[in-house]
């Protein structure tokens, strides 16, 4: 898909590894410039070092509100539009309720929830007044079924794809497209927090995906013609069942 987002200007966060890492890479061979924004500095570094000019690095504390309230003005600053926002930040709370730490419980709702909200909703005048742009966020196949060793996690999940749908509704009738990726589990350090009886079952039946995989119908959601919006993609391991 080379040069098929040629002009565009994209903003990714957890930009530095991951699904986010993935997703800015497949933008920049597709001719994008990338605002990749994260708080790993010597990540982002790198990246720049790698990609030249088409990387724009922010470093940005998205649980901190006045960091997180910055980063659309700085790749406005910087870039001078946004056609891209891929919310993609996340964190993960698995195992049983009982036994989750409370502050990881806010930590990963600030992020998954109120974090993706917040970038969104600064986003979008910007979108609105240009009448274009596609917002694209990290769901998950745990919002579409109520995963019994991930209750935190899911829930979060539930909650921002109804957003993202109720978004959709709202601002569709000014050129912006709202959707939602929603992968089975991905390869990403996210995992290291899966039960381990459960990623040793997944690992031996080749029920995970590859960060890359995801990528592409990033890139295919994006490169539908305007008249089209996918709304959600719900993509898994084929053996994922098994």
């Amino acid at each position: 898909m080379a040069g098929e987002l040629a002009g565009k200007v994209a903003v990714v966060t957890g930009a530095a590894s991951g699904i986010g890492l993935a997703s800015a890479e497949a933008m920049l061979a597709a001719g994008a410039r990338v605002a990749m924004a994260d708080r790993d500095e010597a990540a982002l570094t790198a990246l720049g070092a790698r990609h030249g000019d088409a990387v724009i690095p922010v470093v940005v504390d998205l649980l901190d509100p006045k960091d997180c309230a910055s980063l659309i003005p700085r790749v406005l600053e910087a870039a001078g539009r946004i056609d891209i926002l891929h919310a993609n930040a996340g964190a993960y709370v698995g195992g049983d309720l009982i036994d989750a730490d409370a502050a990881a419980i806010d930590r990963m709702l600030n992020l998954n929830v109120n974090v993706v909200m917040k970038n969104v909703h600064d986003v979008l005048p910007h979108m609105i007044a240009r009448r274009t742009g596609d917002v694209i966020v990290t769901s998950s196949l745990a919002a579409h079924y109520p995963t019994p060793w991930e209750p935190v996690y899911a829930s979060s999940k539930w909650a921002i794809n109804c957003f993202v749908q109720v978004v959709r509704r709202q601002v569709f009738k000014h050129g912006v497209r709202v959707g939602a990726i929603s992968p089975g589990p991905v390869i990403t350090g996210l995992l290291a927090d899966w039960p381990q009886d459960k990623l040793d079952e997944a690992k031996a039946a080749g029920s995970l995906l590859e960060a890359s995989e995801v990528a592409d119908v990033v890139l295919f959601m994006l490169t539908r013609p305007r008249g089209m919006t996918i709304r959600d993609v719900v993509m898994m391991p084929t053996n994922f069942d098994l």
